[in-house]
């Protein structure tokens, strides 16, 4: 039978404890929500959802086709320069969804002849971006400049480095000024995913490249996406201006893919001048966080110290953690579950992301509740 080894894996899979399954989440749950990436808690706010109503009433419920032929509008265009500017970028391009940006800033960005050189802890985004590329990639130590320095000392000619500025799983920091030094010890870029740092970290929620002070470099490029601390959907890649260019050439994550639908764009901009009003939102995200990693350490978990929003709680085994994840969610609490293939290094979590709308009370009580279903 054609699909014959389907059965297969599914088995090897159900052994091994790693099924995954979908679970449709009503509108109004009653659950306290730590899994989703809402960092700011915008994603049901007023003004978001009321722009991306706005926005859908005025130019539709889809973008109608590629960015290059009837994709793009004028919030597009507004996002764009808006976000450019927020970051300290010269220029962005929108794209569909945050995978999509990565796809088409490494592919587009790793001619034939080039070298680039990957994060071991990089998101599966960027993994395939780097698959798909023309170029020769080279996986590296995780947030290890000096391993990063010593692949580009073997290659001659076009190369870059490519690093997730948070990383999504232990919500670990990438250490970005001193890559971008060993990058250009050998002149080469910088490719960085700021998925997890946009909102949350830099000024105002600027993003790590600001707090590093990599904003506006010639040579560096970020990713970000427009799901997670701005509640709506999307991704945008910011750099210099020929890059942006070169992408509207070249990308074909852009070229050929369905632009952004209008009520996502409109619900990313208002988004984003919501942050410009509060940047206080950013600084209690990283609060949240930090007490999160506080209690739970306190109650004999073992956490990993977050830099951003997101807090890493190791589990003993995939079964382990899934049961634990249930519990939770039976007591009133969404937690991840982490597991592999998700994690590099085979440890299941649970992954823990703090919001800038949580109460100290529910701040308590999600503690609580994970450390007596544990």
């Amino acid at each position: 039978m054609a699909f014959g080894w389907i059965d297969e894996q599914a088995e090897a899979r159900r052994r091994a404890g790693l099924v995954r399954t979908l679970r449709p989440r009503p509108a109004d749950s009653p659950l306290l929500d730590l899994a989703s990436n809402d960092y700011l808690g915008l994603a049901r706010h007023p003004e978001i959802t009321g722009a991306a109503a706005q926005a859908a009433r005025r130019w539709g419920g889809g973008a109608t086709g590629s960015r290059l032929v009837t994709g793009t509008t004028e919030l597009h265009g507004e996002l764009e320069r808006e976000l450019a500017d927020f970051c300290g970028f010269e220029s962005a391009l929108v794209f569909s969804s945050g995978y999509a940006a990565n796809l088409a800033a490494v592919t587009a960005l790793a001619p034939h002849g080039s070298l680039v050189v990957s994060d071991a802890g990089n998101h599966a985004s960027l993994i395939d971006g780097c698959r798909l590329a023309r170029g020769t990639t080279q996986v590296v130590a995780h947030a290890d400049p000096d391993a990063v320095r010593k692949a580009l000392g073997t290659h001659e000619g076009p190369a870059v480095a490519v690093s997730d500025t948070v990383f999504s799983v232990d919500g670990d920091a990438a250490p970005l000024a001193e890559l971008a030094v060993a990058c250009r010890e050998y002149g080469a870029g910088l490719i960085v995913d700021d998925a997890h740092g946009l909102g949350v970290l830099g000024d105002g929620g600027r993003g790590a490249p600001h707090a590093a002070g990599l904003a506006g470099a010639p040579d560096v490029v970020v990713t970000v996406t427009l799901s997670k601390s701005f509640g709506s959907q999307g991704g945008a890649v910011l750099g210099p201006a020929p890059v942006i260019d070169h992408l509207v050439n070249a990308a074909r994550t852009f070229i050929f893919d369905t632009g952004l639908a209008p009520a996502a764009a409109g619900a990313a901009l208002a988004a984003l001048r919501l942050l410009r009003r509060e940047p206080e939102r950013a600084a209690r995200a990283r609060a949240v966080a930090t007490a999160l990693h506080t209690r739970l350490t306190a109650e004999g978990l073992e956490a990993v110290r977050p830099d951003a929003a997101v807090v890493s709680v190791r589990a003993p085994s995939p079964e382990r953690a899934v049961r634990w994840a249930a519990d939770c969610r039976e007591a009133g609490l969404a937690v991840g579950c982490f597991r592999p293939p998700s994690v590099p290094d085979g440890i299941s979590r649970l992954r823990l992301t703090a919001r800038a709308d949580l109460t100290d009370a529910q701040i308590e009580h999600a503690v609580r509740v994970i450390s007596q279903k544990r």
